[in-house]
């Protein structure tokens, strides 16, 4: 079982939570910029905001 934000308790469920974390406040910063540079005409590729990362748990384990 995975679950999705990192919310603080997911180390304390029983089992603990894998989960994938994301830092929010860079996303929503990148996001912002993005939003500027699209409302001021200029072109804007898309790209990756934030680089998840996978907290394994003891809710996964191996095969």
């Amino acid at each position: 079982v995975v679950g999705f934000d990192d919310v603080p308790e997911a180390a304390y469920f029983w089992p603990p939570l894998t989960t994938v974390r994301q830092d929010f406040g860079v996303l929503g910063r990148q996001a912002f910029r993005l939003l500027l540079q699209r409302i001021a005409g200029r072109d804007v590729e898309s790209a990756r905001l934030v680089e998840p990362e996978l907290v394994v748990r003891e809710s996964a384990a191996a095969a």
